[in-house]
């Protein structure tokens, strides 16, 4: 699929992403269109019974029995009316739920299968805001638009079919006065979806400013940069409303118009009618008959138009989702071709660059890996080392498989990575990150995410070879503790204590380290160094740090920089090269000493 594609998906209809979401539940959408036809069917029929009783009173017909039986069938109709249209939105509504939940699982199933880039490539709050108040504010649409606009839709052509059938003049007379109401609704239908789109643009800048202000006060306030980070906030709510007030300031007119004109067909009927009725063209009955039925015609018009901003709506947001949808994924097959023969890393040629989803074509990014090659053995200790930004994160990233190389291959026991499952991988690879995230639950429970089902004593033998049980048990309620959002009731050192155990109990055959000592103290850094030591016993490990001290004693180095290896061995072979390493490892003994 070409990049273009991705970004911008086939444009559906309305009915078809609800058919594309609806999943088992389209059933119930059908049932629910039945139902509201029968509805707006038991709604008009008794103007139907009503233009038949002044047909016979006209006709000269005194049978009060029969008016009353008649009057009974009315009644009968608008209790009709009541119970199917009951009948109709229930199973709409619940169909409709039903669809909201599939669009957000199937959203956040596809985010697990996307880079990492991709995704950090998101703003959160746009994210935040199409996954829950955008998707959220379908309900009420699909919940109505289906059943409703459709069976509204179906009844007035029918009636305007009916009422052509009667008297094609009286019909035609009917709509004289449409023409003013259909150019007022194009006016205020004109540059609707551009207009709509800039308002999209303004919500989404108004929840991204929002949670940048939100997630930064902490920062705002140590710095001082209140006024200015607030003053960018009220400009971009600002913004998000004047989009509006415009938008409505110019449709209000013609919305008047439109929906005050085009009810009014008695406007034209009445005079056009009656000159054809004073000069004998059209009888008493079939002119009254036509009076009833075009009072009853446009009402279900009229339901199924309003309906327009909320279809136009419901689409854009489609729309959004099936841009998320469309993004590019990690290249895995569902099932292995291949099992690794053991937990060896390889990386042959390896070359990387970040960039977005689709944007590559029309912006070529930087490279930031240049060509790496390397060979990890089962069971061996390799770090990386080097200065910011040169690489090392992101080798441990493609070989933790949160991106694609651009090119080059990695392998674990001799499989390129590419060709196993992602469950089969995770399951082989735990990464631990400096900026590890803790969901807002209990210790324990943040840990068991590591191992389901692992026992509350397993959990607790994990955190005392972690070395967090103490610290721990000295909170107020111990393991069942809330740690808060992403850990905010904790140290930035203890939640990088958790989070290690959270690896440690998934117990997979390879570990990634990734600055996992970065907020700890080196009274506790020593403690997680011994604890690590022994959890990762026979198993392939790769460390990336900055204190060189804390790797001195890995089997092999590996010295990035700029992107490519400057140099690797163990620690007293780089000493020996008088290199970049060794002018590092200067530089750190001297910090150390100060």
């Amino acid at each position: 699929m070409s990049d273009s594609k991705k970004r911008n998906p086939a444009k559906k209809s309305l009915v078809a992403w609800i058919f594309e979401f609806a999943g088992e539940k389209k059933g119930q959408y059908i049932v629910s269109v039945f139902f509201a036809l029968l509805s707006v069917a038991c709604c008009i029929a008794p103007y139907l019974m009503i233009a038949r009783i002044v047909r016979q009173l006209l006709a000269g017909v005194r049978d009060w029995n029969l008016f009353l039986k008649e009057c009974g069938i009315v009644a009968l109709f608008w209790l009709g009316n009541v119970v199917f249209h009951a009948i109709s939105t229930s199973m709409s509504h619940m169909a409709t739920f039903n669809l909201l939940g599939n669009i957000r699982k199937r959203m956040c199933d596809k985010l697990t299968r996307l880079p990492l880039g991709t995704v950090l490539d998101m703003p959160s709050g746009s994210l935040k805001n199409i996954m829950i108040e955008r998707i959220d504010s379908m309900e009420t649409t699909l919940a109505h638009i289906v059943p409703e606009y459709t069976s509204n839709i179906i009844l007035s052509l029918a009636l305007l079919v009916y009422l052509f059938v009667i008297d094609w003049r009286l019909a035609l007379a009917c709509f004289a006065v449409l023409p003013i109401g259909i150019i007022a609704m194009c006016f205020m239908m004109k540059d609707g979806p551009a207009r709509f789109q800039y308002a999209l643009n303004k919500t989404k800048a108004l929840n991204d400013t929002a949670v940048e202000y939100i997630n930064g006060i902490e920062v705002i306030k140590a710095f001082g940069k209140s006024k200015a980070s607030y003053d960018r906030f009220v400009v971009a709510a600002k913004e998000g409303s004047d989009c509006y007030v415009e938008w409505m300031r110019d449709c209000i007119w013609p919305h008047a118009v439109a929906t005050v004109v085009t009810p009014s067909l008695l406007l034209s009927l009445l005079p056009i009618g009656g000159f054809m009725f004073l000069r004998g063209s059209v009888d008493a009955s079939v002119f009254v008959s036509v009076i009833i039925l075009a009072v009853c015609a446009i009402q279900p018009f009229l339901i199924a138009f309003s309906y327009h901003d909320d279809i136009a709506k419901a689409g854009a947001i489609f729309g959004e989702v099936g841009n998320i949808m469309s993004l590019g994924e990690l290249e895995r097959p569902a099932v292995d071709a291949k099992k690794p023969a053991d937990n060896s890393i390889v990386l042959k040629d390896v070359r990387f660059s970040y960039h977005k989803d689709g944007d590559a074509a029309a912006t070529p990014p930087k490279e930031i890996l240049h060509g790496i090659n390397m060979s990890l053995p089962q069971g061996s200790y390799t770090a990386f080392v080097g200065p910011s930004g040169s690489g090392k994160s992101t080798i441990a990233r493609l070989i933790a498989s949160l991106w694609d190389v651009d090119s080059g291959s990695i392998e674990i026991g001799g499989v390129n990575i590419k060709d196993l499952s992602l469950q089969e991988y995770n399951s082989r690879v735990a990464y631990v990150s400096q900026d590890n995230f803790l969901f807002d639950m209990s210790i324990r429970e943040n840990i068991r995410l590591g191992r389901e089902g692992a026992s509350d004593e397993e959990v607790e033998e994990v955190a005392r070879q972690s070395g967090c049980y103490d610290f721990i048990m000295s909170l107020e309620n111990g393991f069942e503790t809330v740690v808060g959002g992403n850990g905010a009731h904790l140290s930035g050192g203890e939640r990088q204590r958790i989070a290690i155990a959270r690896a440690m109990m998934k117990n997979a055959p390879i570990v990634i380290l990734d600055e996992a000592t970065a907020y700890t103290d080196p009274e506790n850094e020593a403690i997680i160094q011994n604890s690590v030591a022994k959890l990762v016993a026979g198993k392939t490990l790769i460390v990336i740090a900055h204190r060189l001290s804390t790797v001195k004693d890995a089997d092999k180095l590996y010295v990035i920089k700029d992107g490519v290896i400057d140099s690797c061995g163990t620690h007293e072979e780089l000493l020996a090269l008088n290199g970049l390493y060794a002018n590092m490892w200067k530089a750190h003994i001297e910090s150390k000493d100060e």
